[in-house]
């Protein structure tokens, strides 16, 4: 096969095949520790003591039925016992939660990237192999642009995803409680929208895999004057991203400043109208996930703490850390004179090839680990009360969501960055692909950045 004048073998391809499915046996042993071995002990263990609960509830429903006690007496001991236990119950169910979720995501990850880089590798593999697309100068490199049709194929793809995406949604919560009633073909659209994308992803891994950096486009027109074409329109992408985010900052700002939240209650010393007790507080995300929030139990203590609000913290230095990682991939890939480090990350690095692709499959585990913790965080705050059918939730779902996807979009071209870095190689000539892709990483990264603080600490 060949592509801008440079032949692939489809032996490299098949390499692909081979890589999804060791990331696909990653996937399955991961859930079956995590979703299945310690989620069935957590599991067992929220059993026990949703039972102890049940019986403590009881007992204080008897004692006040027989008017030994008061229902509005908080001080009384079966009411503190009842409480207790309910707390218990609550945290063996989000513990349970953690590894249940954590467990099936790494599943759903790791099909989602063997489905990408199995079956694009397969339908490139069966490709015929194309003619020449060398010049009459014969060097092998044509001065003709070569369009593709894959970015229109995907986004079709993802119109259809996003058609599909409400009974998705249902059907895969339905995976994770049983008293949510779905069926299979609920997936049948999304799922349908997911093979266009994977067909029009592989397509283009097909265009681009052998381009080893000669023939770019560059621009001629004021203000990107001999800059590359992909890497001017890969900033104009951005800014359209920057006002799409902007509406979620500014709907968000906009409705908080009316909400009255624990934080406009105390500036206003006592609240001002509609906002003159706790009882008429908004809840927001970060009221359930950090310290002192404004959600309360049944003994008067705040929900939120550092273990709550833990999840989001370690994904802000996980984008961050992400994004030095990809910096010296490009920064390993452009330097010719790269020579390997001395200890144990010499041993890991040997050559520049090897440096390039471990530091992006660094930056892959990291950007995975972002959407594993964001969804045990979402299970914890649904689980807590805090869903989408509210205003509150539904912006923050919706942002730190939209924000989600992004990083998912990026995971799957990261993906194909480690599988080209391990086959053809990145090197000065043709690291543009990494560099232009952590345009876009950096951007994700820096949008988290603002998000965290806004949604997760304010």
């Amino acid at each position: 096969m060949s592509g801008h004048g440079n032949d692939v073998a489809n032996s490299i391809w098949l390499r692909a095949v081979m890589m999804a499915g060791m990331i696909l046996t990653v996937g399955v042993i991961g859930f079956a520790v995590l979703g299945v071995a310690i989620a069935g002990q957590k599991h067992h263990t929220w059993e026990e003591e949703h039972h102890h609960y049940d019986d403590a509830k009881e007992e204080w429903q008897t004692a006040v039925a027989n008017a030994e006690i008061s229902g509005d007496d908080h001080s009384a001991e079966l009411y503190i016992t009842k409480e207790e236990a309910h707390n218990t119950e609550i945290a063996a169910h989000l513990s349970y939660l953690t590894y249940r979720v954590a467990g099936m995501t790494m599943l759903f990850l790791a099909a989602g990237y063997a489905s990408f880089i199995g079956l694009g590798g397969f339908l490139n593999a069966s490709k015929p192999k194309a003619d020449d697309h060398g010049d009459d100068h014969g060097d092998g490199y044509g001065d003709d642009h070569h369009g593709s049709a894959s970015p229109i194929i995907f986004a079709f793809g993802i119109m259809v995803f996003l058609t599909g995406l409400p009974d998705f949604i249902v059907a895969c919560k339905a995976l994770l409680d049983e008293t949510v009633p779905a069926e299979l073909g609920m997936l049948g659209v999304s799922v349908s929208g997911l093979l266009i994308i994977v067909i029009a992803v592989s397509n283009w891994w097909f265009e681009d895999l052998p381009f080893i950096g000669h023939g770019e486009q560059i621009a001629t027109s004021y203000p990107f004057e001999g800059d590359h074409i992909r890497k001017v329109g890969l900033w104009v992408f951005i800014m359209s991203e920057i006002m799409v985010f902007a509406t979620f900052f500014s709907s968000y700002l906009r409705m908080r400043t009316e909400w009255c939240t624990k934080w406009a209650f105390k500036a206003s010393d006592g609240g001002f109208e509609g906002c003159e007790s706790p009882d008429d507080w908004v809840l927001t995300a970060s009221d359930y996930l950090r310290p002192g929030g404004a959600k309360i139990d049944g003994l008067g203590n705040s929900v939120g703490d550092f273990w709550t609000l833990l999840p989001g913290g370690i994904n802000t230095f996980a984008l961050i850390i992400s994004s030095y990682t990809i910096v010296l991939a490009l920064k390993t890939a452009k330097n010719a004179n790269w020579e390997a480090p001395k200890g144990i990350m010499g041993k890991l690095m040997p050559t520049r090839k090897a440096a390039v692709r471990n530091y992006l499959i660094a930056t892959l585990m990291l950007g995975s680990l972002f959407i594993v913790l964001k969804l045990v965080e979402w299970s914890h705050l649904v689980a807590e009360g805090f869903t989408i059918g509210t205003v509150q939730g539904s912006i923050f779902y919706i942002a730190t969501g939209a924000h989600g996807l992004h990083v998912f979009v990026g995971l799957v071209i990261m993906l194909y960055l480690v599988f080209k870095a391990d086959t053809i190689g990145f090197d000065e000539d043709n690291a543009q692909g990494i560099e232009y892709f952590g345009l876009y990483w950096h951007f994700v990264d820096l949008a988290w950045v603002v998000i965290f603080p806004a949604f997760y600490l304010y």
